[in-house]
């Protein structure tokens, strides 16, 4: 007998059949009353049932609840005569484990039968979720960076301030030696620049190895009257008096450079905003509320409509006075320091009659 090399299969020459049994992928035939009708091996091996096990239950007694909706919905398109191309769900072995499929699949209408393939793709969304979990800490990373960078320009802001309304205050007139003289107007010139590049560097990012905030026990008159000494000539300028309550308590487990950062970013905003009428007159106290820490700031200042700006109050760069030395960050690492730390703080204002922050320690 003379061989059909035109068909060698006619004569048993190639058995697909093999490809059914020894690929590695999911290869099934499901009937449009929701069971499976073949299975080659790997479905067996992967989701670690029996033949006889997976052909007497329904198909979607296998899919992962999560998936369960979508599947059954994606599942009736199939059954409209709609190819189904990469669509993935998840699988639950017998042991519990997920495992994670993306299908394609050809409906044959007149058989009442879907043929589909299946790759395992668990180890792919693995790798996936490392990879947002590691996206996501260095999103983190980068907020805490971005909010670090705001924080030291802003912060060296109201020193530099301080130490430019010193040189205002020195008269010329009275200097006789001219080298004194021309060292003044060096600084005075130095210091000037200085302010003018933070202003412009509110974005430069500083590196720093260690960004997880330190906390440690501190005293809170000490804190204080470190940072009323970084403004000493803003205090004494304004003429602003600053009254002080803690009797309830004197001490809080916080991070320093944040206490002394929320200290100096309430005070100045007290002093700057200010009526123009007035000296500011600033109130802080502690308190106990239900077994809470809260520190309390209140000044006597010009204030601003609360119902207006709502929740932007601590937004980043967000203004509600025509001042030209502000840049609408001061609160907003005010609400960082303190949210990072499982701290909160509230506000309460009213134009023209002064603002009170009130801060609740974790």
């Amino acid at each position: 007998m003379t061989k059909n090399k035109e068909n060698p299969d006619s004569e048993g020459i190639y058995h697909f059949d093999n490809f059914f049994k020894i690929s590695a992928d999911f290869i099934c035939i499901a009937g449009f009353d929701g069971y499976f009708k073949r299975i080659n091996p790997a479905v067996s091996r992967t989701l670690g049932y029996t033949e006889a096990e997976l052909y007497a239950r329904p198909i979607s007694s296998f899919v992962h609840e999560a998936d369960l909706k979508n599947t059954i919905e994606t599942r009736e398109q199939v059954y409209k005569n709609k190819p189904l191309l990469n669509f993935e769900n998840r699988y639950l072995t017998k042991s519990g484990e997920i495992i994670w499929l993306s299908w394609t699949s050809m409906p044959v209408m007149e058989e009442k039968l879907v043929y589909a393939i299946a790759k395992n793709i668990t180890h792919t969304k693995k790798r996936e979720e490392e990879r947002n979990i590691l996206l996501a800490k260095l999103t983190q990373i980068n907020k805490e960076l971005t909010v670090l960078s705001h924080k030291t320009s802003h912060d060296l802001k109201s020193p530099l301030n301080n130490m430019l309304a010193v040189f205002n205050l020195i008269d010329s007139s009275k200097i006789d030696d001219s080298e004194t003289l021309e060292l003044i107007n060096i600084l005075q010139e130095t210091s000037q620049n200085l302010r003018n590049t933070l202003n412009d560097s509110l974005d430069q990012l500083l590196v720093n190895e260690n960004l997880h905030a330190q906390i440690e026990t501190l005293n809170i008159p000490e804190t204080l009257a470190l940072v009323t000494a970084s403004i000493k000539s803003l205090v004494l300028n304004s003429k602003a008096t600053i009254a002080t309550d803690f009797t309830a308590f004197d001490e809080i487990d916080f991070n320093k450079g944040y206490l002394q950062s929320i200290f100096l970013n309430l005070l100045s905003n007290a002093i700057k905003y200010s009526k123009a009428d007035s000296s500011p007159n600033i109130f802080i106290t502690t308190k106990y509320n239900n077994g809470i820490k809260q520190l309390i700031f209140s000044d006597q200042g010009i204030g601003f409509d609360l119902e207006k700006v709502k929740d932007k109050v601590f937004g980043l760069y967000e203004k509600f006075h025509d001042n030209s030395d502000s840049s609408g960050i001061g609160l907003y690492l005010v609400y960082n320091h303190i949210s990072s730390l499982g701290g909160n703080i509230s506000v309460n204002s009213k134009t023209n009659e002064g603002t009170t922050f009130t801060i609740s320690f974790k």
